[in-house]
C-alpha cells in the first residue's frame, strides 16, 4: 500500500525541510529547544492569566494560592508527562541506561523526547488536589481556573512539535501532505502537529477564553472543568485518526482498531461530561463569593 502512494500520481508534496524550520535558537553555549520554550511560555501565559482571573468576582482562591499551585504544577506536567510516558508508550525507559553524556538512565532524559499529554494531566491533577487539600480549597473550582489557560500550553506544544519535524501524522495524498526528514519512508503525511495546535490548542483556547469571559461559568462549579476535559478529548480522539501511531504501539492499534491515544482519551470524555451535567443540575454561586484570603 505504501508501494502504491509513493508512486500515485497526487500533488507534490511539501518538503518540510524546504521551509527553513530549524528545531531551536542557538546561544552560543547551548540551544534553546522550542519544546522547552513552548512548556515555558504556556506555563507563563497561565500563570498571568490565571492570576487576571483571580481579579475578577467570584475567584475560588488567593494570588498566594495561585503561586503556590503553578510550582506544583510545573512539577506536575513534567514528572507526570515523562512518567505517563513510560508507561505507556515507552516501558523501555525504565531500564535502559544507553544515554550519552552525564545522564544516561532514558527515563531522565527529557530532552531526547516523549512526554504524555495525558500523564502531564494527571501530574497537573494531583498537584491542584494537593494545594486544595493543604489551604483548603474547593478543588474543583481551583480545576476550573486552572484549565482555561490549558490549551495554550497544547498550542505552542504542537507548534513546536511541527517545526522540530516530529510527531508527523498518516501517510496521505492531500494536497498539504508534507514529507519530514526523520521518516524513514519518506512518505506524504499529515502535518497532524497543526491538526492538534488548532484542535485542541486554538480551538479549545478561544472556548475557554469566550466561556469565562462573556458567560456565567465560572459561578458554576465543574463547568469549565468539564468542558475543558470534554472538549480535548473529542479534539485528541479524532485527530489520533490523523497522527500515527508511535512505532512500539503500531501493532497494538492496528489489533485494537484505536490508538493507544484514543483509549486513553475515552475515559476523559465520559469523565467530562459527567462533570458538565453535574454543574448544569447545581444551583450557580451568587456573584459576591470572595476568594479566600
Amino acid at each position: 500500500m505504501l508501494s502504491l502512494l509513493a508512486a500515485s500520481g497526487a500533488a507534490d508534496p511539501i518538503y518540510w525541510t524546504d521551509l527553513g524550520l530549524k528545531p531551536g535558537i542557538e546561544l552560543g553555549f547551548f540551544t534553546l529547544r522550542y519544546y522547552s520554550l513552548a512548556y515555558l511560555l504556556g506555563v507563563i501565559f497561565a500563570y498571568w492569566h490565571t492570576s487576571k482571573m483571580l481579579k475578577q468576582p467570584g475567584a475560588p482562591m488567593a494570588q498566594r494560592h495561585a503561586d503556590d499551585l503553578f510550582f506544583y504544577c510545573t512539577l506536575g506536567v513534567i514528572i507526570g508527562g515523562r512518567l505517563g510516558y513510560a508507561i505507556f508508550y515507552d516501558q523501555s525507559l525504565w531500564t535502559d541506561f544507553s544515554g550519552d553524556g552525564f545522564v544516561s538512565w532514558k527515563l531522565l532524559r527529557l530532552w531526547d523526547g516523549g512526554m504524555s499529554f495525558h500523564g502531564g494531566l494527571a501530574g497537573v491533577t494531583v498537584a491542584m488536589a494537593y494545594v486544595a487539600w493543604r489551604d483548603k480549597l474547593n478543588f474543583i473550582r481551583v480545576v476550573d481556573y486552572v484549565s482555561v489557560g490549558v490549551p495554550m500550553g497544547m498550542l505552542l506544544g504542537r507548534l513546536a512539535n511541527f517545526v522540530n519535524g516530529e510527531l508527523w501524522g498518516r501517510v496521505t495524498d492531500v494536497p498539504w501532505a508534507m514529507i519530514f526528514p526523520n521518516d524513514p519512508t519518506s512518505l506524504p503525511r499529515h502535518p497532524s502537529q497543526l491538526y492538534q495546535a488548532g484542535l485542541e490548542g486554538l480551538a479549545m483556547l478561544v472556548i475557554m477564553l469566550s466561556l469565562f469571559w462573556f458567560t456565567r461559568a465560572r459561578y458554576r462549579p465543574g463547568l469549565l472543568a468539564g468542558v475543558f476535559t470534554t472538549g480535548m478529548g473529542v479534539a485528541r480522539f479524532v485527530n489520533e485518526f490523523f497522527r500515527e501511531p508511535d512505532q512500539q504501539l503500531a501493532d497494538f492499534a492496528a489489533r485494537t482498531g484505536l490508538s493507544m491515544g484514543q483509549w486513553l482519551t475515552i475515559p476523559l470524555i465520559l469523565t467530562g461530561l459527567i462533570v458538565v451535567l453535574y454543574a448544569l443540575r447545581k444551583q450557580p454561586l451568587g456573584a459576591g463569593t470572595t476568594a479566600p484570603a
